[in-house]
């Protein structure tokens, strides 16, 4: 399965290098990131780890160190031809609404903003 966010975060993949991963997750120190605390620990407890690629429609970081901000369409355009190269053979499924505008296909709630609980129904679901 691949799991494709809309952007990295200034907290997480900006600063890991590793899409929806923070640098916590990576050495036990440096900033956390939400959405890739509740992405992460709702991969382990459905027992998925091993079994998910990571990625963002935009690969770059859109924003400055202490933002984000929401990708241009010529960004997204230009993130599609690697998404597309990850997804050949994989169950894509879309985090977000501007994922799913992007990508098309089934989307779940982005874990963001209170969407935890709706991040994970919609993942159990896809995996139906």
């Amino acid at each position: 399965m691949l799991l494709v966010a809309e952007a990295p975060g200034y907290r997480g993949t900006r600063v890991s290098g590793v899409p929806l991963t923070s640098e916590r997750q990576l050495t036990g120190a440096g900033p956390a990131e939400a959405t890739a605390t509740i992405v992460h620990a709702t991969l382990a407890e459905l027992e998925l780890t091993g079994d998910v690629l990571l990625w963002n429609v935009v690969p770059t970081h859109p924003g400055d160190q202490r933002s984000n901000r929401p990708p241009t369409r010529g960004e997204v355009e230009g993130g599609l031809p690697f998404v597309r190269e990850l997804a050949c053979g994989r169950r894509v499924v879309a985090v977000g609404r501007i994922a799913q505008r992007a990508l098309g296909g089934p989307y779940v709630r982005h874990p963001s903003h209170g969407g935890a609980a709706l991040f994970r129904a919609g993942l159990e679901s896809a995996l139906r």
